[in-house]
This record gives structure tokens, C-alpha cells and sequence, in this order.
């Protein structure tokens, strides 16, 4: 695992010297994103259903029960949380939005894939149907700290993405145990899904890269809220969850997923509403620096 992560690690910091050169940033890396964010992770997820043996298809429903129950748990810690770890109401939401959400769609998939296995992305593709809803309902509200936002509380736009449709054809696929897809298509989305990983990553290094060198040393805050989001609600959900009753295997991955570094979706709400992005900057920066040490010890309980 340790080697797992420094092999994705390397990744990031190529990005960060090809962001400090000039090779990535700017536009590119906009118009990147999108293509992973539409077209390489859906295909990735597609593509986790045809590794040659489906999924369990028995996993769907205790995957998308464990999800609410851990967004449940992590919206009370999102209100309740911050009011104790600063005196800034400003920056309450963007702690709480911290907390309450890791970067699935960029760090998620590349992790679970490399963790247990390719087909374990449909997995985490079936927890993050839950995760994308409540980014863009309760989390615009800890962004905003409105729940009525120019009229409109959810875009049901979001829940049509390619991403999330990709998640729903491959969740029919195998809850209908559909396996003779031809081999062109799902070597077409393999090779297509394959550029995932090392893409996200260069991004995130990429992304780093233009931060200002004050970000790279954080605050009392930024810690507290990264032992928080990295440490401390993972193995609260971890154990919880399992006391409950679920599978080893769904709360491993389950704990995985919620315990990557804070969204980049955080950044990109504040831009959208006019927020201070400094804090949310400083956090997902070290958390997704210190998650590279996190995880593999997080895999220990496994």
C-alpha cells in the first residue's frame, strides 16, 4: 500500500514541477478536467463492470445504505464541528464542507482502483451517487450558509452528469448481469478509463502548483480540520459501520473513499458564490499532501 501511494505520489509531484514550468496550468489544465470529469472517469467506470467477472450485484443496495448512513453521520459533524475549531464564522462553512467531503471523483477512483482492484471503482461509483448529491445540496449550503440560493436549492442537472449517468448504466449492467459486451467497446473504455489516473493526478500536482508558498505550511485550523477529515471521521465511520452490521468489504471501501483529501468542488462553490477561497485552498492542499501517508496507515485496519 505505502508503495501504492508513493507510485500516485510521484504522479503528483511531476505535476507539481510540470505546473511550475509552464508545461501544465491555466486553460489546460481546465480543459483537461473536463475531459477526465466527462469522458475518461466515465469511461473508467464503465469499464470497472467488464474486467471479464462482474461486480456482486449484491453490493448495490448495502453500497448506497452505507453511503446515506455516512452522509448522515458527516452532516451532523459539518454543522456541529466547526463551532468548536474557530471563532470565524466565516469560515465555518468552508471547514464543515471540508469535513464533510473528499475528493472521490479525482483521488477516489485512482485509490480504490490501486487498493482492491479495478473492479472495486463500481464500488465507490455506486457511494458517490449519494456523495455528488448532497455536494451540491448541503454543501452549497455550508458555502453559502443559505439554504435558498437565488431561488434554487439542488441543479437536477448534476444528477445527469456523464459521470453519474456512467455510474447508473454500469449499476444496470451488473444488477443485470449483462457480460456479453462486445471486446472492442470494453477495450475502448479500458484504454479510455486508463488515462484517469495518471491525468487526475497531474492535475492535482498541477493544481498545488499555484498556490501561494504560505498554503504550503497551514495553520491550527487547516491541521485540526485535516486530522478530522483524513483520521479521526473515517475511523469513527469505519467502526460505526461496522457495528452496524455491514460487510467488511463495503466498509473498507466506504472508509477509503470518505477518507481522501477535501473535495476540489469546495474551491470551485466558493469561486461560484464569491468566498474566500484561502482557507479551502490551504486544506485541500494539505490534506491531499498528507493523505499520502493517512491512507496507507488507514489500510492497516483492513
Amino acid at each position: 500500500m505505502i508503495e501504492v501511494m508513493l507510485t500516485l505520489f510521484v504522479i503528483v509531484i511531476v505535476g507539481y514541477v510540470a505546473g511550475k514550468l509552464g508545461y501544465l496550468g491555466g486553460d489546460f489544465d481546465r480543459q483537461l478536467s473536463r475531459l477526465v470529469i466527462n469522458i475518461t472517469c466515465p469511461a473508467l467506470i464503465l469499464s470497472s463492470s467488464m474486467t471479464g467477472e462482474l461486480p456482486d450485484r449484491r453490493f448495490i443496495l448495502p453500497l448506497l445504505l452505507i453511503s446515506i448512513v455516512t452522509y448522515i453521520i458527516l452532516t451532523g459533524a459539518a454543522f456541529l464541528l466547526p463551532r468548536y475549531m474557530t471563532k470565524r464564522k466565516d469560515d465555518r462553512g468552508a471547514i464543515g464542507f471540508a469535513l464533510m467531503f473528499g475528493n472521490v471523483g479525482f483521488m477516489g477512483y485512482p485509490v480504490v482502483a490501486s487498493i482492491f482492484g479495478h473492479e472495486a471503482v463500481f464500488y465507490a461509483a455506486v457511494l458517490n451517487v449519494v456523495n455528488t448529491f448532497t455536494v451540491f445540496t448541503i454543501g452549497t449550503i455550508l458555502i453559502t450558509g443559505s439554504s435558498n440560493i437565488e431561488g434554487k436549492r439542488f441543479e437536477k442537472k448534476v444528477l445527469y452528469s456523464t459521470p453519474m449517468l456512467a455510474a447508473y448504466l454500469t449499476m444496470l449492467i451488473v444488477a443485470l448481469e449483462i457480460n456479453n459486451i462486445p471486446g472492442f467497446i470494453c477495450q475502448s473504455l479500458t484504454m479510455l478509463g486508463n488515462i484517469t489516473v495518471p491525468a487526475a493526478l497531474l492535475i492535482i500536482g498541477s493544481s498545488m502548483s499555484q498556490l501561494p508558498i504560505r498554503s504550503l505550511l497551514g495553520n491550527t485550523t487547516v491541521y485540526l480540520t485535516t486530522a478530522l477529515r483524513l483520521a479521526l471521521l473515517p475511523l469513527a465511520v469505519y467502526y460505526l459501520t461496522s457495528l452496524m452490521g455491514f460487510s467488511p468489504m463495503v466498509v473498507n471501501i466506504n472508509t477509503v473513499v470518505i477518507a481522501m483529501p477535501v473535495a476540489t468542488y469546495g474551491t470551485i462553490l466558493c469561486l461560484k458564490y464569491g468566498k474566500d477561497t484561502t482557507l479551502m485552498a490551504e486544506v485541500t492542499f494539505i490534506t491531499t499532501l498528507l493523505s499520502m501517508i493517512s491512507i496507507p496507515l488507514l489500510t492497516m485496519l483492513f
